[in-house]
């Protein structure tokens, strides 16, 4: 496989090799249930709480507020669903936006068969959260505000800070729950200073094993467990600790933050290659749907009456792979919601294609994937 470019690491990241490596030494070496009395028990919690003082430090914050996951999904929906049904005494108003991951929209349909009033808020065509309907949605019944920090489709960057200074003036017992998935060992996140009462995160978007995540929970923040059972995780999520990746989870998460601003910087020289490339021989001819200011690992882009399936499938016969959309909907062929929030035009929405890239990319294969564009776009044109 040695020969791909893979320009689609917001589905999925390949692990780093020294995550591989410790993953196979726990397997082989610290099997014991971390939940057990004896001594391969003791030795297996000690591996447990060590890593989850280095995914807490990576965060800034006290490893007693780091609760392991299945994965993004599962930490959304806990967080949710666990607050929503643990304070509907409260109120039944539950906000979010139009461009969350489905991990959170499917969350908000769920919980109104329950009961529960959501609240969808617009965006701007660059996808930045209306900070009017911030402040005009909030109110005295809202128990929840849930919001994506680094959107998977675009890379927009909200303004985490901005929006919960709003809501906090607003109504002070809002719990607020930020989807970090995209952002996690990409962007710096110091949650000691930003005021989030959870944070979902996840281990395969960083170079770490698939089935893998956290959830931050902020100390006294009124939650209720979805998974129930011999009460691991401090009594909060049921289920025997998946060691070997929470290890490996752990482990990425150290060589990504160690890597960041090295990261950030290659990321950045390839996007640029990228669009240099592309506005050399388009011109104006194609859209960024991407906002200039986001994450640079993420670059959505489309072609005048090109069909995005059409053209991802003609790079993949180059080695090149892409993305359409989320990866999490992708195959149900839907159109992107999160394009259409942006009220972009249909053009743009139905030609979107994402690359989003890491830290083993290279120029190299940025240059590789313009000189493909060019060789196909005449081609395959309608």
């Amino acid at each position: 496989m040695s020969d791909i470019i893979y320009f689609d690491n917001s589905a999925t990241t390949s692990v780093y090799p020294e995550v591989l490596s410790a993953m196979n030494e726990v397997y082989l070496n610290c099997y014991g249930n971390p939940s057990s009395l004896h001594k391969l028990g003791n030795e297996a919690d000690k591996l447990l709480q060590k890593s989850r003082e280095t995914v807490a430090k990576t965060l800034n914050v006290d490893e007693g507020c780091i609760y392991f996951t299945s994965g993004g999904t599962e930490s959304n929906n806990w967080a949710i669903k666990g607050v929503a049904r643990a304070n509907r005494k409260k109120g039944n108003r539950i906000i979010t936006t139009r461009i969350e991951h489905p991990s959170v929209l499917e969350c908000f349909k769920y919980l109104e068969n329950e009961g529960f009033s959501p609240v969808y808020l617009n965006v701007d065509s660059n996808g930045l959260v209306n900070m009017d309907e911030v402040r005009n949605k909030v109110d005295d019944k809202t128990i929840l505000f849930s919001f994506i920090l680094v959107n998977n489709e675009t890379g927009v960057i909200q303004n985490a800070e901005e929006i919960i200074r709003e809501v906090r003036l607003k109504n002070p017992k809002t719990i607020i729950h930020i989807d970090a998935v995209q952002a996690y060992g990409k962007i710096p996140i110091n949650l000691s200073r930003l005021d989030a009462d959870l944070m979902s995160v996840s281990s395969h978007k960083i170079h770490g094993p698939k089935g893998c995540g956290a959830l931050y929970i902020k100390k006294n923040t009124h939650i209720i467990p979805i998974l129930h059972g011999g009460g691991q995780e401090n009594k909060y999520r049921s289920g025997t600790e998946n060691l070997p990746a929470i290890y490996g989870f752990a482990k990425a998460a150290e060589i990504i933050h160690e890597k960041m601003t090295d990261n950030r910087n290659r990321i950045r020289e390839i996007r640029n290659a990228i669009l240099h490339g592309l506005r050399e021989k388009f011109g104006k001819n194609f859209y960024v749907n991407s906002p200039e200011n986001g994450y640079e690992g993420i670059l959505n882009i489309a072609f005048p009456r090109v069909k995005a399936q059409v053209l991802m499938h003609h790079l993949e016969t180059k080695n090149i792979i892409v993305s359409v959309g989320s990866a999490c909907s992708s195959r149900k062929n839907i159109q992107s919601h999160v394009l259409t929030a942006m009220n972009l035009p249909k053009e743009r929405v139905e030609g979107a294609i994402r690359l989003s890239f890491s830290g083993m990319n290279t120029v190299d294969e940025a240059l590789c994937f313009v000189h493909a564009v060019k060789e196909i776009i005449p081609v395959i044109r309608y």
